[in-house]
Formats: C-alpha cells, sequence, structure tokens
C-alpha cells in the first residue's frame, strides 16, 4: 500500500498525540479579532498564517490559546512528508509531548477544503481529539477533507486557516532530509525544525510558557 496512503489512514499518528490534556474546558468563544494573522518563527524562516475565524471559529480560538500562551515555542515540526504535507506543534527539541488542554470539537464539515497551503487541526482516529498540533498542506488533498460522519476516515481534518506569506519556508521544511527519531519510526526533519516563538500580528511575541516542560504521553497510538 503506498506510504501516503498508509499515512492518511490515521493521519500523522504513530505515535500522534493522545497527549496528557490539562483541565480546563474546551474552548467554545469565538476570538474576538476577525481571520487574525498570526506568525510562526521558525529556524528555517517565518511563515505568516491567515485564521479563518469566520469558518472555524472553535479551532481558530483554540489555536490563538496556545499561540497566546507562548506554547509554541520550543516546539518542532516533527514530520514533513514531500508532496503532503509538514506537522508540528506538541513535541519539544527532545521529542517529547508537552501537556495540552482539552481537545476541541472537530469542524471538519465547515466547507474548506484541504490543499496547498491550508493550515489544519491534526488529530487521532477521534475526530474531537485535536489540541495543539496542526499541518500545512503542501498539496490539494481532498482526501482529508469532511466527506460524512460515519467514521474518522470520513469526517476530514479542520481547515483553520492559510499561509499568506513564507510558504517558500514551508517547502524548503518538507525538502529537508529526514530520519527516524526518538519515538518516531521515519519523517522527523534533520537538522529538526524549531518553532522559535508564535505571535498574531501586531502583538508582540509571548515568552515560552512556564509550564511547558515535556510531558510523557498518556498513550501512544
Amino acid at each position: 500500500m503506498p506510504k501516503h496512503l498508509l499515512t492518511v489512514l490515521f493521519l500523522l499518528a504513530a505515535p500522534l498525540a493522545v497527549a496528557q490534556t490539562a483541565k480546563p474546558a474546551a474552548v467554545t468563544a469565538a476570538p474576538a479579532v476577525a481571520d487574525p494573522t498570526v506568525v510562526l518563527h521558525t529556524s528555517q524562516g517565518d511563515i505568516t498564517l491567515e485564521l479563518f475565524a469566520d469558518k472555524s471559529p472553535k479551532s481558530v480560538a483554540n489555536f490563538l490559546r496556545y499561540v497566546h500562551e507562548g506554547f509554541y515555542a520550543g516546539t518542532v515540526f516533527h514530520r514533513a512528508i514531500p508532496g503532503y504535507l509538514i506537522q508540528g506543534g506538541l513535541y519539544t527539541r527532545e521529542l517529547q509531548p508537552r501537556r495540552t488542554h482539552s481537545p476541541v470539537p472537530s469542524e471538519a464539515d465547515n466547507g474548506l477544503s484541504n490543499v496547498r497551503g491550508t493550515i489544519a487541526v491534526a488529530r487521532g482516529a477521534d475526530p474531537n481529539s485535536g489540541t495543539s498540533q496542526f499541518f500545512i498542506n503542501l498539496v490539494d488533498d481532498r482526501r482529508l477533507d469532511y466527506v460524512g460522519n460515519q467514521s474518522g476516515l470520513t469526517w476530514g481534518y479542520t481547515v483553520f486557516g492559510k499561509v499568506v506569506k513564507g510558504m517558500d519556508v514551508v517547502d524548503k521544511i518538507a525538502s529537508l532530509p529526514t530520519h527516524a527519531q526518538g519515538p518516531f519510526a521515519a519523517d522527523v526533519p534533520n537538522p529538526l525544525v524549531v518553532i522559535e516563538g508564535a505571535n498574531v500580528a501586531g502583538e508582540e511575541t509571548p515568552a515560552a510558557a512556564a509550564s511547558a516542560a515535556g510531558t510523557p504521553a498518556a498513550k501512544r497510538k
């Protein structure tokens, strides 16, 4: 079976986060700013994202919560698959998962498609298991779109924004050599691509969260 088809069966799983989660209630409020812009400052360059607050309000609010808390500073893109996607937002430089908030409900049925340059919520087999992880699509991949609520495979993956600047950085990350490292059997960029900080455009980059030390995963898939 082709590698990409195997990957799509449990998007970006093995061992995709079911990291320990904190107890705060799931985010339900829409962000205050319509279609905010977030800049990811990575060791390979900056990536600027426009977030679709109108179409994916819960996912955007969830992402902004992590941004404002400084959660992403010091996390890495731990998976890069040319012609498919890059993924990050949970693991530290030591490839240890950080503690996350409660999962965000899926909004994959929002009418948005996983086309090149879009950013989406990464998750496990449960459609409502997404937390801090995200992926950026390198190609148009409608296999990842919502087609029905019959199963986790048909449910698809929530698109909540797009790259508006820095797609060359995304492609650069995808072109790095990869290897097995830590808990991952393959696809870890070498060298590791670190998210050095993230901020909403017009706001200062928040300090890294004091409680963002790596924590063991409660369960691995």
